[in-house]
């Protein structure tokens, strides 16, 4: 496995690896409860995360159009 790839584990670990250690109400962020706060934060990372090994996979370098 390219070592690009092994960053898609990234956003797994954060969203069910350490859910059980944000799940609090306090404090408050931007308004939102600490879990909300959490899980928000894990998806615009991992859709960033996504947009990295996307750019930089070896794999996607061919053209699309056949």
């Amino acid at each position: 496995m390219d070592a690009i790839k092994l960053l898609l584990f990234v956003p797994f670990i954060g969203f069910l690896g350490l859910l059980p250690y944000a799940n609090k109400i306090e404090p408050y962020i931007l308004g939102m409860p600490f879990l909300l706060f959490w899980v928000a934060f894990w998806m615009v990372l991992a859709s960033i995360i996504l947009m990295i090994v996307y750019k930089f996979d070896p794999d996607n370098k061919g053209s699309d159009s056949e």
